[in-house]
């Protein structure tokens, strides 16, 4: 049975037009035009439960739009898509349980803070009991070779250790799906590999 399933999905963008110049930037405050941007169009998939799939194509090809549509940060503007048995863009709680996404572009780790206290700002928001929630971290932890780390402030670990205490909160609650987008960006070779074979495991 499918667990995703998308049809014809697509988004288009309204995006203001100027000429250059003071005359552009004149007209274009007192009389806007816009332009019509296909970020995606026409995406149709059905992903099975336990499969990993991944989206390849050059920047700008509308991965991420098409990962933000189905995670419902965004909502499409043609087409169906359902997850979870949810429609995304309605961010339902019981939805929003079910999936998790770690973007290598934004965090949710508070810079400032040891990554353990925000793990513990997660397990508040998630329900998650103190029993449960130290027993996760602890597995989560040797899995992903973070002894000793979840103690440092954020912005002292480095770029591999952030992304991996990324993946650690996005997994805190057991989502029934892991979405991903460009994990490995910016990570040295074995940061790559680390996290890799983490998510084969």
């Amino acid at each position: 049975m499918s667990i995703v399933v998308a049809h014809n999905l697509s988004k288009v963008y309204s995006v203001a037009v100027k000429e250059p110049g003071l005359k552009g930037t004149l007209a274009h405050f007192f009389n806007r035009t816009y332009r019509q941007v296909k970020a995606v169009q026409d995406i149709s998939l059905e992903i099975g439960m336990g499969e990993v799939v991944g989206f390849l194509g050059p920047n700008g090809a509308g991965k991420t739009t098409t990962l933000k549509m189905l995670t419902g940060l965004i909502h499409p503007s043609s087409g169906l898509v359902r997850v979870a048995d949810h429609i995304p863009f309605r961010r339902q709680a019981s939805f929003l349980q079910k999936i998790t996404l770690v973007m290598g572009q934004k965090q949710q780790l508070l810079w400032d803070l040891p990554a353990l206290d925000s793990l513990k700002i997660n397990a508040a928001v998630y329900g998650i009991t103190d029993q449960d929630f130290r027993h996760r971290v602890g597995e989560l932890t040797e899995m992903l070779a973070l002894e000793g780390k979840l103690n440092q402030p954020v912005r002292k670990l480095s770029l591999g250790e952030r992304m991996k205490a990324e993946l650690l909160a996005a997994l805190l609650h057991q989502p029934q799906i892991l979405f991903l987008d460009e994990p490995t960006l910016g990570l040295d070779v074995n940061a790559q590999l680390g996290v890799r074979e983490f998510l084969r495991e």
